[in-house]
């Protein structure tokens, strides 16, 4: 009977009878092995916070598909590579820039306001935010001497250099650093009053110069940075 007792007996009676005594061997298993609670893990949520799982769940499934239908931004070895930047040379057409240039004079006058007949350091500091984007400008004075006199609209204001459509139909690459630029805004003889609008008809023309290394940001940076005088030693 003992032997088939023994066989009847769990494995862990069994190992525990051989390291104690019998009682010591039954309060242990008794004890650690019978008596011992086992712990479940809940497999689903509360039935109040059921809802609100389902809500997440599928907030977040709708999260992930937004992000695998969003296209990934370009590199910019991608767009240089795509050429959307650069400007065709059946594009590079001073009248089909024209139009650009009319709408960049209404958005430098809007921009500049009172400071179009005045200039100084308010008007340099709107200056040093705006887009020149279909600007009128002239090169006066750079370090290439070659430079000098080049006139036309710009097509792309980018971080170092202006690209400028001539008159003559040639795209110009101008560095900004080391060059002075020249613009005149047609401006009404007649200054308004306070919360006056400006007469429409533009009699004269008022003459900004901006040096390129103030202006050495992309435009879209530009927007944001604050205007701080200081000395240039290429003044």
């Amino acid at each position: 009977m003992e032997p088939n007792a023994k066989k009847d007996q769990p494995i862990a009676a069994i190992l525990l009878a051989r390291a104690h005594d019998p009682d010591e061997a039954t309060r242990i298993f008794t004890e650690k092995v019978q008596q011992r609670p086992l712990f479940l893990a809940p497999s689903s949520p509360p039935p109040s916070d059921a809802r609100a799982a389902r809500r997440r769940a599928q907030e977040k499934k709708r999260q992930q598909r937004k992000k695998a239908l969003k296209p990934k931004p370009l590199s910019a070895s991608q767009r240089r590579r795509l050429g959307l930047y650069r400007v065709p040379r059946e594009r590079q057409r001073y009248a089909l820039f024209e139009p650009l240039h009319q709408l960049w004079l209404g958005y430098v006058r809007e921009v500049l306001g009172h400071e179009v007949y005045s200039g100084g350091e308010g008007a340099a500091a709107k200056l040093a935010s705006a887009d020149f984007h279909g600007a009128g400008v002239e090169v006066v004075r750079s370090g290439c001497v070659s430079r000098v006199g080049i006139r036309g609209i710009v097509v792309k204001d980018s971080k170092f250099a202006f690209e400028i459509v001539t008159r003559d139909n040639k795209l110009k690459l101008v560095p900004k650093e080391g060059t002075v630029f020249r613009f005149e805004v047609p401006v009404s003889d007649l200054k308004p009053t306070e919360g006056e609008k400006p007469a429409e008809e533009a009699t004269s023309k008022m003459v900004f110069e901006i040096h390129g290394e103030q202006f050495q940001f992309r435009s879209a940076d530009r927007a944001s940075r604050k205007f701080r005088s200081h000395f240039s030693k290429k003044l």
